[in-house]
Protein backbone atom coordinates (compact mmCIF):
# COMPACT_ATOMS: atom_id res chain seq x y z
CA UNK A 1 0.00 0.00 0.00
CA UNK A 2 2.50 2.41 0.71
CA UNK A 3 1.88 3.75 4.39
CA UNK A 4 2.89 2.85 7.34
CA UNK A 5 -0.48 1.64 8.32
CA UNK A 6 -1.74 -0.74 6.23
CA UNK A 7 -4.07 -2.83 8.59
CA UNK A 8 -5.88 -2.27 12.11
CA UNK A 9 -3.81 -3.31 15.15
CA UNK A 10 -5.93 -5.96 17.91
CA UNK A 11 -6.69 -2.70 19.73
CA UNK A 12 -8.28 -0.79 16.93
CA UNK A 13 -9.85 -3.63 16.04
CA UNK A 14 -11.36 -3.99 19.26
CA UNK A 15 -12.51 -0.84 19.52
CA UNK A 16 -14.22 -1.11 15.75
CA UNK A 17 -16.29 -4.35 17.41
CA UNK A 18 -17.54 -2.29 20.60
CA UNK A 19 -18.76 0.64 18.34
CA UNK A 20 -20.96 -2.09 16.49
CA UNK A 21 -21.68 -3.71 19.57
CA UNK A 22 -22.69 -0.05 21.60
CA UNK A 23 -24.80 0.52 18.07
CA UNK A 24 -26.66 -2.80 18.26
CA UNK A 25 -27.34 -2.86 21.83
CA UNK A 26 -29.10 1.07 21.25
CA UNK A 27 -30.87 -0.27 18.48
CA UNK A 28 -32.19 -3.26 20.34
CA UNK A 29 -34.71 -1.78 22.29
CA UNK A 30 -36.39 0.16 19.13
CA UNK A 31 -36.27 -3.38 17.36
CA UNK A 32 -37.82 -5.13 20.56
CA UNK A 33 -40.77 -2.67 20.48
CA UNK A 34 -41.07 -2.83 17.43
CA UNK A 35 -41.65 -6.18 16.38
CA UNK A 36 -45.50 -6.45 18.18
CA UNK A 37 -47.01 -3.12 16.81
CA UNK A 38 -46.09 -4.49 13.03
CA UNK A 39 -46.82 -8.33 13.77
CA UNK A 40 -50.58 -6.77 14.61
CA UNK A 41 -50.47 -4.54 11.74
CA UNK A 42 -48.97 -7.23 9.28
CA UNK A 43 -52.27 -9.60 10.62
CA UNK A 44 -54.69 -6.92 10.28
CA UNK A 45 -53.73 -6.62 6.69
CA UNK A 46 -53.88 -10.15 6.35
CA UNK A 47 -57.37 -10.16 8.11
CA UNK A 48 -58.66 -7.00 5.86
CA UNK A 49 -57.09 -7.70 2.89
CA UNK A 50 -55.64 -4.82 0.66
CA UNK A 51 -57.86 -2.98 -0.99
CA UNK A 52 -55.59 -1.25 -3.50
CA UNK A 53 -56.32 -1.24 -7.08
CA UNK A 54 -55.70 -4.67 -8.89
CA UNK A 55 -53.17 -4.39 -11.90
CA UNK A 56 -54.56 -5.28 -15.08
CA UNK A 57 -51.58 -6.76 -16.59
CA UNK A 58 -50.19 -10.19 -15.49
CA UNK A 59 -47.27 -10.84 -13.30
CA UNK A 60 -45.27 -14.14 -13.08
CA UNK A 61 -46.44 -16.42 -10.47
CA UNK A 62 -43.80 -18.53 -10.73
CA UNK A 63 -40.08 -17.45 -9.04
CA UNK A 64 -37.45 -16.17 -11.55
CA UNK A 65 -35.48 -18.76 -13.43
CA UNK A 66 -31.92 -19.24 -10.96
CA UNK A 67 -29.46 -18.45 -12.49
CA UNK A 68 -30.82 -16.27 -15.69
CA UNK A 69 -27.72 -14.94 -17.07
CA UNK A 70 -28.89 -10.92 -18.67
CA UNK A 71 -25.64 -10.01 -19.24
CA UNK A 72 -22.15 -10.87 -20.30
CA UNK A 73 -19.28 -9.10 -21.96
CA UNK A 74 -15.52 -9.69 -22.42
CA UNK A 75 -13.66 -6.43 -20.66
CA UNK A 76 -10.39 -5.71 -18.76
CA UNK A 77 -10.17 -5.36 -14.99
CA UNK A 78 -7.14 -3.85 -12.72
CA UNK A 79 -6.05 -7.11 -10.30
CA UNK A 80 -5.05 -5.28 -6.94
CA UNK A 81 -3.22 -8.66 -6.01
CA UNK A 82 -1.12 -8.40 -9.27
CA UNK A 83 -1.11 -4.50 -9.83
CA UNK A 84 -1.87 -5.38 -13.48
CA UNK A 85 -4.78 -5.23 -16.00
CA UNK A 86 -5.87 -8.59 -17.20
CA UNK A 87 -8.64 -9.84 -19.23
CA UNK A 88 -11.88 -10.80 -17.59
CA UNK A 89 -15.31 -12.42 -19.22
CA UNK A 90 -18.20 -10.80 -17.17
CA UNK A 91 -21.33 -12.75 -16.65
CA UNK A 92 -24.65 -11.12 -14.39
CA UNK A 93 -26.97 -12.82 -13.59
CA UNK A 94 -30.47 -12.05 -12.44
CA UNK A 95 -28.94 -12.54 -8.86
CA UNK A 96 -27.72 -9.05 -10.01
CA UNK A 97 -23.75 -10.27 -8.79
CA UNK A 98 -20.83 -9.21 -11.16
CA UNK A 99 -19.17 -12.51 -11.59
CA UNK A 100 -15.40 -11.67 -13.13
CA UNK A 101 -14.23 -15.56 -15.02
CA UNK A 102 -10.79 -15.47 -16.27
CA UNK A 103 -12.05 -15.83 -19.66
CA UNK A 104 -15.05 -16.93 -21.56
CA UNK A 105 -13.71 -20.19 -22.27
CA UNK A 106 -13.74 -21.19 -18.48
CA UNK A 107 -17.23 -19.96 -17.78
CA UNK A 108 -18.54 -22.17 -20.81
CA UNK A 109 -16.81 -25.07 -19.33
CA UNK A 110 -18.37 -24.77 -15.44
CA UNK A 111 -15.11 -23.07 -13.99
CA UNK A 112 -15.84 -21.04 -11.14
CA UNK A 113 -15.07 -17.08 -11.40
CA UNK A 114 -11.54 -15.67 -10.08
CA UNK A 115 -13.71 -13.09 -8.07
CA UNK A 116 -17.76 -12.13 -7.34
CA UNK A 117 -18.31 -8.41 -6.54
CA UNK A 118 -21.90 -7.55 -4.88
CA UNK A 119 -22.36 -3.59 -5.84
CA UNK A 120 -24.87 -2.89 -2.74
CA UNK A 121 -24.74 0.53 -1.95
CA UNK A 122 -22.14 1.30 -5.32
CA UNK A 123 -21.61 3.58 -8.03
CA UNK A 124 -21.07 2.82 -11.15
CA UNK A 125 -19.01 5.35 -13.16
CA UNK A 126 -18.01 6.15 -16.63
CA UNK A 127 -15.84 9.26 -16.05
CA UNK A 128 -12.26 9.57 -14.77
CA UNK A 129 -13.41 12.67 -13.51
CA UNK A 130 -16.42 12.65 -11.86
CA UNK A 131 -14.90 8.98 -9.88
CA UNK A 132 -11.38 10.90 -9.09
CA UNK A 133 -14.16 13.94 -7.50
CA UNK A 134 -15.89 11.12 -5.09
CA UNK A 135 -12.67 9.81 -4.15
CA UNK A 136 -11.35 12.91 -2.86
CA UNK A 137 -14.64 13.99 -1.32
CA UNK A 138 -14.09 10.24 1.44
CA UNK A 139 -10.61 10.98 1.39
CA UNK A 140 -9.85 13.60 4.29
CA UNK A 141 -6.74 14.84 3.01
CA UNK A 142 -5.16 16.43 6.18
CA UNK A 143 -2.02 18.33 4.12
CA UNK A 144 -4.38 20.07 1.70
CA UNK A 145 -4.86 19.99 -1.96
CA UNK A 146 -0.88 20.93 -2.37
CA UNK A 147 1.89 18.63 -3.78
CA UNK A 148 3.36 17.66 -6.69
CA UNK A 149 1.12 14.52 -6.37
CA UNK A 150 -1.49 16.16 -5.59
CA UNK A 151 -3.66 15.86 -8.71
CA UNK A 152 -3.02 12.98 -9.67
CA UNK A 153 -5.09 9.73 -10.15
CA UNK A 154 -5.40 6.55 -8.86
CA UNK A 155 -4.31 4.49 -11.31
CA UNK A 156 -3.44 4.92 -15.21
CA UNK A 157 -6.41 3.35 -17.49
CA UNK A 158 -5.90 0.93 -20.05
CA UNK A 159 -7.60 1.90 -22.53
CA UNK A 160 -10.05 5.41 -22.84
CA UNK A 161 -12.94 4.02 -21.92
CA UNK A 162 -13.26 3.05 -18.04
CA UNK A 163 -15.79 2.00 -15.59
CA UNK A 164 -15.33 2.26 -12.26
CA UNK A 165 -17.28 0.77 -9.60
CA UNK A 166 -16.88 2.92 -6.18
CA UNK A 167 -18.58 2.66 -2.49
CA UNK A 168 -17.32 4.56 0.27
CA UNK A 169 -16.59 1.65 2.51
CA UNK A 170 -15.48 -0.97 0.30
CA UNK A 171 -12.41 -1.14 -1.90
CA UNK A 172 -13.17 0.10 -5.65
CA UNK A 173 -13.21 -2.09 -8.98
CA UNK A 174 -12.03 -0.87 -12.08
CA UNK A 175 -12.57 -1.97 -15.57
CA UNK A 176 -11.79 -0.90 -19.23
CA UNK A 177 -13.45 -1.45 -22.17
CA UNK A 178 -12.52 -1.64 -25.73
CA UNK A 179 -15.02 0.79 -27.05
CA UNK A 180 -17.66 3.11 -26.37
CA UNK A 181 -20.59 0.94 -27.12
CA UNK A 182 -19.32 -1.48 -24.63
CA UNK A 183 -18.62 0.82 -21.66
CA UNK A 184 -22.32 2.19 -22.22
CA UNK A 185 -23.79 -1.27 -21.86
CA UNK A 186 -21.84 -2.73 -19.37
CA UNK A 187 -22.21 0.71 -17.51
CA UNK A 188 -25.93 0.01 -18.02
CA UNK A 189 -25.78 -3.44 -16.88
CA UNK A 190 -24.41 -2.23 -13.44
CA UNK A 191 -26.55 0.58 -13.17
CA UNK A 192 -29.10 -1.98 -12.91
CA UNK A 193 -27.76 -4.63 -10.34
CA UNK A 194 -26.98 -1.61 -8.08
CA UNK A 195 -30.72 -0.20 -8.22
CA UNK A 196 -32.12 -3.57 -7.23
CA UNK A 197 -29.87 -4.60 -4.80
CA UNK A 198 -30.27 -1.25 -3.01
CA UNK A 199 -33.96 -1.31 -2.51
CA UNK A 200 -35.15 -5.19 -2.84
CA UNK A 201 -34.89 -5.59 0.53
CA UNK A 202 -36.88 -2.33 1.67
CA UNK A 203 -39.45 -3.72 -1.04
CA UNK A 204 -39.88 -6.99 0.34
CA UNK A 205 -43.34 -7.32 2.46
CA UNK A 206 -42.29 -9.64 5.01
CA UNK A 207 -42.31 -9.23 8.39
CA UNK A 208 -38.89 -8.95 9.36
CA UNK A 209 -38.29 -6.15 7.07
CA UNK A 210 -41.08 -4.11 7.96
CA UNK A 211 -40.32 -4.00 11.37
CA UNK A 212 -36.32 -3.41 10.66
CA UNK A 213 -37.30 -0.31 8.66
CA UNK A 214 -39.81 1.18 11.17
CA UNK A 215 -37.03 0.54 13.78
CA UNK A 216 -34.16 2.09 12.39
CA UNK A 217 -36.08 5.11 11.71
CA UNK A 218 -37.21 5.43 15.11
CA UNK A 219 -33.65 4.75 16.06
CA UNK A 220 -32.29 7.43 13.86
CA UNK A 221 -35.11 10.06 15.23
CA UNK A 222 -33.90 9.39 18.68
CA UNK A 223 -30.24 10.76 17.19
CA UNK A 224 -32.23 13.61 15.66
CA UNK A 225 -32.03 12.62 11.82
CA UNK A 226 -35.94 12.69 9.78
CA UNK A 227 -36.28 11.19 7.00
CA UNK A 228 -35.10 9.43 4.43
CA UNK A 229 -30.90 8.54 4.69
CA UNK A 230 -28.91 8.20 1.17
CA UNK A 231 -27.16 5.45 2.99
CA UNK A 232 -30.24 3.35 3.37
CA UNK A 233 -29.42 0.49 1.14
CA UNK A 234 -29.30 -2.84 1.47
CA UNK A 235 -30.10 -5.50 3.96
CA UNK A 236 -30.77 -4.66 7.59
CA UNK A 237 -27.11 -5.70 8.29
CA UNK A 238 -25.88 -3.63 5.52
CA UNK A 239 -28.27 -0.74 6.67
CA UNK A 240 -26.40 -0.83 10.46
CA UNK A 241 -22.99 -1.45 9.05
CA UNK A 242 -23.90 2.18 7.01
CA UNK A 243 -24.74 3.61 10.21
CA UNK A 244 -22.16 2.67 12.40
CA UNK A 245 -19.75 3.36 9.62
CA UNK A 246 -21.10 7.48 9.57
CA UNK A 247 -20.23 7.33 13.22
CA UNK A 248 -17.11 5.89 13.41
CA UNK A 249 -15.33 7.34 10.63
CA UNK A 250 -14.30 10.71 12.53
CA UNK A 251 -12.46 8.78 15.07
CA UNK A 252 -10.74 6.57 12.28
CA UNK A 253 -9.66 9.87 10.54
CA UNK A 254 -8.29 11.89 13.33
CA UNK A 255 -6.32 8.67 15.02
CA UNK A 256 -5.19 6.79 11.82
CA UNK A 257 -4.53 9.22 8.75
CA UNK A 258 -2.10 11.51 10.67
CA UNK A 259 -0.07 8.36 10.35
CA UNK A 260 -0.27 7.55 6.96
CA UNK A 261 3.20 8.18 5.02
CA UNK A 262 4.19 8.12 1.77
CA UNK A 263 2.32 9.95 -1.62
CA UNK A 264 -1.42 11.17 -1.53
CA UNK A 265 -2.29 7.83 -3.60
CA UNK A 266 -0.14 5.63 -1.68
CA UNK A 267 -1.86 7.19 1.52
CA UNK A 268 -5.78 7.35 -0.49
CA UNK A 269 -5.13 3.62 -1.12
CA UNK A 270 -3.91 2.53 2.89
CA UNK A 271 -6.84 5.02 4.24
CA UNK A 272 -9.75 3.02 1.74
CA UNK A 273 -7.80 -0.20 2.61
CA UNK A 274 -8.66 0.42 6.59
CA UNK A 275 -11.93 1.50 5.91
CA UNK A 276 -12.68 -1.79 4.16
CA UNK A 277 -11.89 -3.56 7.06
CA UNK A 278 -12.95 -1.82 9.65
CA UNK A 279 -16.42 -2.04 7.86
CA UNK A 280 -15.99 -5.58 7.06
CA UNK A 281 -15.76 -5.94 11.11
CA UNK A 282 -18.61 -4.01 11.59
CA UNK A 283 -20.98 -6.13 9.33
CA UNK A 284 -19.75 -9.74 11.11
CA UNK A 285 -20.12 -8.00 14.37
CA UNK A 286 -23.95 -7.23 13.59
CA UNK A 287 -24.97 -9.98 11.73
CA UNK A 288 -24.74 -12.25 14.63
CA UNK A 289 -26.37 -9.97 16.71
CA UNK A 290 -29.03 -8.99 14.31
CA UNK A 291 -29.87 -12.45 13.76
CA UNK A 292 -30.36 -13.18 17.84
CA UNK A 293 -32.46 -10.34 17.84
CA UNK A 294 -34.60 -11.74 15.25
CA UNK A 295 -34.93 -15.09 16.59
CA UNK A 296 -35.75 -13.71 20.10
CA UNK A 297 -38.40 -11.67 18.99
CA UNK A 298 -39.85 -14.34 16.57
CA UNK A 299 -40.68 -17.08 19.74
CA UNK A 300 -42.41 -14.37 21.44
CA UNK A 301 -44.57 -14.05 17.99
CA UNK A 302 -46.82 -17.81 18.45
CA UNK A 303 -48.23 -16.40 21.58
CA UNK A 304 -49.01 -12.76 19.98
CA UNK A 305 -50.68 -14.33 17.33
CA UNK A 306 -52.94 -16.28 19.22
CA UNK A 307 -54.10 -12.83 21.38
CA UNK A 308 -54.12 -10.78 17.78
CA UNK A 309 -56.89 -13.18 16.47
CA UNK A 310 -58.89 -13.77 19.51
CA UNK A 311 -58.83 -9.93 20.60
CA UNK A 312 -58.27 -8.23 16.99
CA UNK A 313 -61.84 -5.76 17.11
CA UNK A 314 -60.74 -4.89 20.59
CA UNK A 315 -57.11 -4.01 19.93
CA UNK A 316 -58.49 -2.06 16.86
CA UNK A 317 -60.69 0.32 19.12
CA UNK A 318 -58.33 0.42 22.41
CA UNK A 319 -55.85 1.91 19.19
CA UNK A 320 -58.38 4.21 17.27
CA UNK A 321 -59.54 5.72 20.54
CA UNK A 322 -55.94 6.37 21.84
CA UNK A 323 -55.65 8.13 18.12
CA UNK A 324 -58.84 10.06 18.79
CA UNK A 325 -57.15 11.40 21.98
CA UNK A 326 -53.81 12.55 20.45
CA UNK A 327 -55.10 13.57 17.31
CA UNK A 328 -57.68 16.02 18.89
CA UNK A 329 -54.13 17.49 20.63
CA UNK A 330 -51.59 17.43 17.87
CA UNK A 331 -53.91 18.31 14.14
CA UNK A 332 -54.37 21.54 14.93
CA UNK A 333 -50.22 22.56 15.00
CA UNK A 334 -49.23 19.77 12.13
CA UNK A 335 -51.84 20.91 9.92
CA UNK A 336 -50.30 25.05 10.53
CA UNK A 337 -47.32 23.57 9.68
CA UNK A 338 -48.28 22.06 6.33
CA UNK A 339 -50.10 25.28 5.39
CA UNK A 340 -46.99 27.82 6.27
CA UNK A 341 -44.05 25.21 5.51
CA UNK A 342 -45.26 22.35 3.15
CA UNK A 343 -48.27 23.27 1.16
CA UNK A 344 -46.76 26.42 -0.63
CA UNK A 345 -44.18 24.47 -2.29
CA UNK A 346 -46.16 21.43 -3.56
CA UNK A 347 -47.47 21.82 -6.59
CA UNK A 348 -43.83 23.00 -7.74
CA UNK A 349 -42.56 19.76 -6.68
CA UNK A 350 -44.86 17.64 -7.97
CA UNK A 351 -45.00 19.30 -11.48
CA UNK A 352 -41.13 18.70 -11.66
CA UNK A 353 -42.12 14.60 -10.68
CA UNK A 354 -45.05 14.21 -13.09
CA UNK A 355 -43.23 15.54 -15.85
CA UNK A 356 -39.98 13.25 -15.78
CA UNK A 357 -41.79 10.45 -14.32
CA UNK A 358 -44.32 9.87 -16.61
CA UNK A 359 -42.00 10.97 -19.36
CA UNK A 360 -40.12 7.44 -18.51
CA UNK A 361 -43.14 5.49 -18.25
CA UNK A 362 -44.17 6.80 -21.95
CA UNK A 363 -40.70 6.06 -23.27
CA UNK A 364 -41.52 2.21 -21.96
CA UNK A 365 -45.07 2.06 -23.70
CA UNK A 366 -43.23 3.12 -26.72
CA UNK A 367 -40.52 0.54 -26.45
CA UNK A 368 -42.81 -2.07 -26.23
CA UNK A 369 -44.92 -0.97 -28.99
CA UNK A 370 -41.80 -0.74 -31.38
CA UNK A 371 -40.38 -4.29 -30.15
CA UNK A 372 -44.05 -5.68 -30.66
CA UNK A 373 -44.35 -3.78 -34.27
CA UNK A 374 -40.38 -5.61 -34.86
CA UNK A 375 -41.59 -9.06 -34.03
CA UNK A 376 -44.60 -8.49 -36.36
CA UNK A 377 -42.37 -7.55 -39.32
CA UNK A 378 -40.07 -10.49 -38.56
CA UNK A 379 -42.42 -12.56 -38.27
CA UNK A 380 -44.20 -12.02 -41.60
CA UNK A 381 -40.87 -11.99 -43.30
CA UNK A 382 -40.21 -15.36 -42.08
CA UNK A 383 -43.69 -17.11 -41.97
CA UNK A 384 -42.68 -19.83 -39.59
CA UNK A 385 -44.26 -20.63 -36.40
CA UNK A 386 -40.44 -21.57 -34.98
CA UNK A 387 -39.49 -18.42 -35.83
CA UNK A 388 -42.02 -16.47 -33.71
CA UNK A 389 -41.19 -18.77 -30.76
CA UNK A 390 -37.83 -17.53 -31.29
CA UNK A 391 -39.00 -14.01 -31.30
CA UNK A 392 -41.27 -14.09 -28.73
CA UNK A 393 -38.82 -15.47 -26.41
CA UNK A 394 -36.50 -12.32 -27.36
CA UNK A 395 -39.10 -10.30 -26.37
CA UNK A 396 -39.51 -11.71 -22.69
CA UNK A 397 -35.50 -10.89 -22.49
CA UNK A 398 -36.30 -6.76 -23.03
CA UNK A 399 -36.88 -6.17 -19.20
CA UNK A 400 -33.54 -7.52 -18.44
CA UNK A 401 -31.75 -5.80 -21.33
CA UNK A 402 -30.06 -2.79 -19.91
CA UNK A 403 -28.94 -1.11 -22.85
CA UNK A 404 -32.36 -1.04 -24.83
CA UNK A 405 -33.82 -0.14 -21.00
CA UNK A 406 -31.47 2.52 -21.04
CA UNK A 407 -33.52 4.79 -23.39
CA UNK A 408 -36.30 4.73 -20.51
CA UNK A 409 -33.99 4.94 -17.38
CA UNK A 410 -32.28 8.27 -18.77
CA UNK A 411 -35.34 10.31 -18.54
CA UNK A 412 -36.06 10.29 -15.19
CA UNK A 413 -32.25 10.51 -14.32
CA UNK A 414 -32.55 14.49 -14.30
CA UNK A 415 -34.51 14.33 -11.49
CA UNK A 416 -30.95 14.09 -9.09
CA UNK A 417 -30.06 17.26 -10.64
CA UNK A 418 -33.33 19.27 -10.92
CA UNK A 419 -34.72 18.64 -6.82
CA UNK A 420 -31.63 20.50 -5.86
CA UNK A 421 -32.96 22.80 -4.21
CA UNK A 422 -35.08 19.96 -1.84
CA UNK A 423 -31.63 19.67 -0.27
CA UNK A 424 -31.90 23.59 1.29
CA UNK A 425 -36.07 23.53 1.63
CA UNK A 426 -36.91 20.52 2.91
CA UNK A 427 -33.29 19.11 3.88
CA UNK A 428 -34.07 15.94 1.54
CA UNK A 429 -30.74 14.49 -0.15
CA UNK A 430 -32.06 10.74 -0.90
CA UNK A 431 -32.66 11.81 -4.66
CA UNK A 432 -30.68 8.33 -5.46
CA UNK A 433 -33.97 6.48 -4.24
CA UNK A 434 -36.21 8.53 -5.71
CA UNK A 435 -35.00 7.70 -9.58
CA UNK A 436 -33.78 4.44 -8.92
CA UNK A 437 -37.18 3.20 -7.31
CA UNK A 438 -38.58 5.05 -9.95
CA UNK A 439 -36.31 2.88 -12.81
CA UNK A 440 -37.23 -0.94 -10.92
CA UNK A 441 -41.07 0.12 -11.60
CA UNK A 442 -40.35 0.67 -15.01
CA UNK A 443 -38.45 -2.27 -15.29
CA UNK A 444 -40.93 -4.20 -13.58
CA UNK A 445 -44.43 -3.11 -15.69
CA UNK A 446 -42.44 -3.69 -18.90
CA UNK A 447 -41.80 -7.04 -17.77
CA UNK A 448 -45.52 -7.18 -16.55
CA UNK A 449 -46.50 -6.04 -20.37
CA UNK A 450 -44.32 -8.52 -22.05
CA UNK A 451 -45.44 -11.81 -20.06
CA UNK A 452 -48.75 -10.54 -20.28
CA UNK A 453 -47.99 -10.06 -23.98
CA UNK A 454 -46.61 -13.83 -24.44
CA UNK A 455 -49.63 -15.36 -22.66
CA UNK A 456 -52.39 -13.84 -24.89
CA UNK A 457 -50.70 -14.57 -27.57
CA UNK A 458 -50.06 -17.89 -26.96
CA UNK A 459 -54.20 -18.40 -26.72
CA UNK A 460 -55.11 -16.87 -29.91
CA UNK A 461 -51.69 -18.43 -32.46
CA UNK A 462 -52.87 -20.09 -35.61
CA UNK A 463 -51.20 -22.07 -38.39
CA UNK A 464 -52.06 -19.23 -40.39
CA UNK A 465 -49.36 -16.15 -40.91
CA UNK A 466 -52.04 -13.25 -41.73
CA UNK A 467 -54.51 -14.51 -38.55
CA UNK A 468 -51.13 -14.73 -36.39
CA UNK A 469 -50.35 -10.75 -37.82
CA UNK A 470 -53.59 -9.86 -37.18
CA UNK A 471 -53.72 -11.28 -33.73
CA UNK A 472 -50.52 -10.15 -32.86
CA UNK A 473 -51.80 -6.43 -33.47
CA UNK A 474 -54.83 -6.97 -31.50
CA UNK A 475 -53.14 -8.36 -28.01
CA UNK A 476 -50.80 -5.38 -28.35
CA UNK A 477 -53.08 -2.77 -28.04
CA UNK A 478 -55.15 -4.50 -25.56
CA UNK A 479 -51.92 -4.97 -23.61
CA UNK A 480 -51.10 -0.86 -24.52
CA UNK A 481 -54.19 -0.37 -22.60
CA UNK A 482 -53.77 -2.11 -19.64
CA UNK A 483 -50.56 -0.38 -19.63
CA UNK A 484 -51.51 2.85 -19.37
CA UNK A 485 -54.27 1.36 -16.45
CA UNK A 486 -51.55 -0.04 -14.47
CA UNK A 487 -48.77 2.80 -15.41
CA UNK A 488 -51.37 5.48 -14.21
CA UNK A 489 -51.70 3.57 -10.79
CA UNK A 490 -48.06 2.59 -10.30
CA UNK A 491 -47.20 6.91 -11.04
CA UNK A 492 -49.79 7.97 -8.48
CA UNK A 493 -48.51 6.23 -6.11
CA UNK A 494 -45.14 6.96 -6.59
CA UNK A 495 -45.64 10.87 -7.11
CA UNK A 496 -47.56 10.41 -2.95
CA UNK A 497 -44.70 8.33 -1.55
CA UNK A 498 -41.96 11.23 -2.81
CA UNK A 499 -43.82 13.54 -1.89
CA UNK A 500 -44.29 12.32 1.75
CA UNK A 501 -40.48 11.15 1.93
CA UNK A 502 -39.21 14.71 1.02
CA UNK A 503 -42.18 16.42 3.46
CA UNK A 504 -43.03 14.35 5.83
CA UNK A 505 -39.38 15.24 7.87
CA UNK A 506 -40.44 19.00 7.92
CA UNK A 507 -43.78 17.80 9.85
CA UNK A 508 -41.46 15.12 12.26
CA UNK A 509 -38.81 17.68 13.21
CA UNK A 510 -41.19 21.09 13.61
CA UNK A 511 -43.65 19.25 16.00
CA UNK A 512 -41.14 17.05 17.78
CA UNK A 513 -40.14 19.44 20.05
CA UNK A 514 -43.84 20.35 21.14
CA UNK A 515 -45.17 16.67 21.92
CA UNK A 516 -42.29 14.04 21.42
CA UNK A 517 -42.01 14.28 25.36
CA UNK A 518 -45.40 13.99 25.79
CA UNK A 519 -46.33 11.26 24.30
CA UNK A 520 -45.88 9.27 27.53
CA UNK A 521 -48.76 10.31 29.08
CA UNK A 522 -51.56 9.48 26.25
CA UNK A 523 -50.27 5.89 26.91
CA UNK A 524 -53.24 5.26 30.00
CA UNK A 525 -56.05 4.83 27.31
CA UNK A 526 -54.60 1.74 25.49
CA UNK A 527 -55.61 -1.27 27.47
CA UNK A 528 -53.35 -2.67 29.66
CA UNK A 529 -53.21 -5.97 28.01
CA UNK A 530 -52.57 -4.48 24.06
CA UNK A 531 -49.65 -2.39 25.28
CA UNK A 532 -46.88 -3.77 23.62
CA UNK A 533 -49.40 -4.19 20.43
CA UNK A 534 -49.92 -0.58 20.15
CA UNK A 535 -47.83 1.69 20.89
CA UNK A 536 -48.16 5.75 21.28
CA UNK A 537 -45.43 6.64 19.15
CA UNK A 538 -46.37 4.55 16.32
CA UNK A 539 -50.23 6.23 16.42
CA UNK A 540 -48.22 9.71 16.53
CA UNK A 541 -46.28 9.29 13.39
CA UNK A 542 -49.28 7.46 11.60
CA UNK A 543 -51.25 11.15 12.71
CA UNK A 544 -48.50 13.02 11.16
CA UNK A 545 -48.41 10.63 8.02
CA UNK A 546 -52.53 10.94 6.73
CA UNK A 547 -51.64 14.82 7.63
CA UNK A 548 -49.06 14.77 5.03
CA UNK A 549 -51.30 12.34 2.30
CA UNK A 550 -54.35 14.26 2.47
CA UNK A 551 -52.56 17.84 1.36
CA UNK A 552 -50.22 15.96 -1.16
CA UNK A 553 -53.74 13.82 -2.69
CA UNK A 554 -55.81 17.52 -2.56
CA UNK A 555 -52.53 18.87 -4.39
CA UNK A 556 -52.66 16.35 -6.87
CA UNK A 557 -56.14 16.44 -7.75
CA UNK A 558 -55.76 20.39 -7.62
CA UNK A 559 -53.17 19.92 -10.53
CA UNK A 560 -54.94 16.82 -12.68
CA UNK A 561 -58.17 19.30 -12.59
CA UNK A 562 -56.09 22.19 -13.97
CA UNK A 563 -54.63 20.51 -16.60
CA UNK A 564 -58.04 19.73 -17.71
CA UNK A 565 -59.72 22.74 -17.95
CA UNK A 566 -56.93 23.73 -20.27
CA UNK A 567 -57.41 21.18 -22.34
Amino acid sequence: MGGSVSSLDENKCNYIRGKAEAELKNFSPHYRRQYPVTFFNHIRREIEQDRETQPQLLNRKEPAETGKVVYEQEVIQYVEEFKKWKDRYIVIKNDNNIECYENKDVYQKGGGPKCKVVPTGCRALTSMTDYTLLVDKYFPDLSGPNGKDGNQSLLVNHTQYPVYLWHPFRKHSYFCCENEEKQQGFGAALHGCIRHLNYEFAKQNTLEAQVFSEAIQFFRQEKGHYGSWEMNQGNEVLILSNQVMEELLPSLQSDLLPKLKGKKNEKKKAWFSIVEEAYNLVQTQLAAGLQSLHDECKKSSKEMEGIIRSDMDQIISSKEFTAGKLKATVIEKAEQCCLENIQPYLASILEELMGLISSGFSEVRTLFENEVDELSTKYQDAGNAEKLKEYLAQLMNLPFDAVKMQSCYKNVSPLQDQLQDLKSRFKFTNTPWLVQTTQNFMQELMDNAVYTFEKLLSDSLTTKTSKTITSIEKVKQRVLKQYDHDSSTLRKRLFQEALVQITLPTLQKTLAPSYKRELQKFEQYIFADYTKLVQVENIYEEILLHTIIREVVKERKNIVASVLLTC
